[in-house]
C-alpha cells in the first residue's frame, strides 16, 4: 500500500465502477455516472490508501477519522486480483492500527456483496440495515485471522 495522491481518483473511480456494478444492478441501483461521482466527491487522498501488486494498481482502501474511531470506505480491489488474499491482508494491516490505537471501525456494504463474509471473518458485526445497505461495527481487538 502507498498513500493516494489527487491522480489516483479517476483508477480508484473506474475500478469502483467495476467491481460494484453486479451488486448495484441487482438491487436496481447501478448508474453510469454516478458509480463513479461518488468517489470522486468522497475522495480524500489524506486517508486513502491505494492496493499495487507488482508495481501495478490493484485497487484502493481509505481510513476516514470520525468521533468514535474510523469508518472504512472505499475498499475496492480488481476482479483480477480478488480471491487471493489480499483483501484480507490489507484488512489485517489497517485493523492492526486501530487496533492499536484502541479505535472501533464501521464499514456499510450493499445487501448482498459477499464482501460482507470478508468483513464477518475480521471481526464486524451487524449494527443495522436498510433494504440497500447493512452498516458494520467492529470493536478494538476482535478477532483477525
Amino acid at each position: 500500500m502507498r498513500p493516494a495522491e489527487p491522480a489516483d481518483v479517476e483508477p480508484l473511480a473506474e475500478v469502483r465502477a467495476v467491481v460494484m456494478r453486479p451488486d448495484l444492478e441487482r438491487l436496481g441501483r447501478y448508474d453510469e455516472y454516478r458509480v463513479r461521482q461518488r468517489l470522486r466527491d468522497a475522495f480524500a487522498p489524506q486517508h486513502t490508501s491505494i492496493i499495487e501488486t507488482d508495481g501495478t494498481f490493484a485497487g484502493g482502501v481509505a481510513l476516514r477519522p470520525s468521533e468514535d474511531g474510523h469508518w472504512l470506505e472505499h475498499f475496492y480491489l480488481s476482479p483480477d486480483v480478488q480471491g487471493r488474499g489480499l483483501g484480507s491482508a490489507v484488512l489485517r494491516t489497517l485493523l492492526a492500527r486501530t487496533d492499536a490505537d484502541g479505535e472501533l471501525v464501521r464499514l456499510n456494504v450493499l445487501q448482498g456483496s459477499p464482501a460482507r463474509r470478508l468483513y464477518e471473518r475480521h471481526g464486524f458485526t451487524v449494527e443495522s440495515q436498510d433494504p440497500v445497505d447493512v452498516f458494520m461495527l467492529r470493536l478494538p481487538g476482535a478477532f483477525i485471522p
